[in-house]
């Protein structure tokens, strides 16, 4: 289970995090109480742990502009929080390791979510950022075999219930693990963190598995290697304690 913290302002917010094992944090740049400089999470970032992947989280922003960010703050991912044309999503997808496009819950656009240059969809509320719960089922829009990205009023109390529910690749929270705007309360961290965690290997121990796009691999003995036989190759000395398929070129 794919957990990302997003909404991160500070360096200890962000090693905390890491250190809870989130594997994925957040550095918001569009207009939001949680907006961070890009200087100042620049310095962040080169701070963290090469493992930590990070996000930048964009909305309606100019493609090349996403880029440039990207690659000035040192971040492996972009994520399009707006009504981005899928050329905007190519472009930036073409330049940057990862992209997650984000839909509103109940977004017609979702149904055509498959054929996003996209690797993650992420489904939110109505009102990013308020920490409001929308309705799971209009996760369901989201066309089978799409990597999900589950987000939206969630917190260590709801979490493990929507992983059941909705069955996403993974999850992100802000509000939910905060003590106030911009500023994260550890112990939510860690609780939400252990929550989500347990319900993926819930529902991993029951055969289930999320939603994700086909990936394969060659093999040493010429059949193709699935991504979820990705436990099967040799992280530790690839140097790799997280791969995700955006980062298994180097294996």
């Amino acid at each position: 289970m794919f957990v990302k913290i997003c909404g991160i302002t500070n360096l200890d917010d962000a090693l905390l995090a890491v250190a809870m094992d989130a594997d994925a944090l957040g550095f918001v740049f569009a207009p939001s109480r949680r907006q961070v400089q890009i200087e100042t999470a620049r310095d962040i970032v080169k701070r963290l742990p090469s493992e930590a992947v990070t996000v930048g989280v964009f909305r309606d922003e100019r493609p090349e502009r996403v880029v440039e960010i990207c690659n000035r703050v040192g971040l492996q991912g972009a994520q399009l929080h707006g009504r981005e044309p899928l050329g905007d999503v190519r472009y930036v997808r073409e330049r940057v390791q990862f992209v997650i496009q984000a839909y509103k819950a109940g977004d017609p656009g979702l149904e055509l979510a498959a054929n996003s240059p996209a690797d993650i969809v992420l489904v939110d509320g109505p009102n990013p950022g308020s920490g409001k719960v929308f309705d799971w089922a209009l996760a369901d829009q989201v066309p089978p075999g799409v990597r999900l990205l589950l987000a939206g009023g969630l917190h260590h109390q709801n979490v493990a219930d929507a992983i059941e529910r909705i069955r996403p690749w993974g999850v992100d929270v802000s509000s939910g693990v905060e003590r106030s705007p911009g500023h994260k309360d550890p112990t939510k961290v860690r609780l939400f963190v252990q929550a989500a965690k347990a319900a993926g290997e819930r529902l991993a121990d029951r055969g289930v598995l999320a939603g994700r796009r086909s990936f394969t691999l060659p093999s040493d003995h010429g059949e193709p290697l699935r991504l979820d036989a990705i436990a099967d190759l040799p992280m530790v000395e690839a140097g790799v304690t997280r791969p995700w398929d955006w980062s298994l070129d180097g294996i």
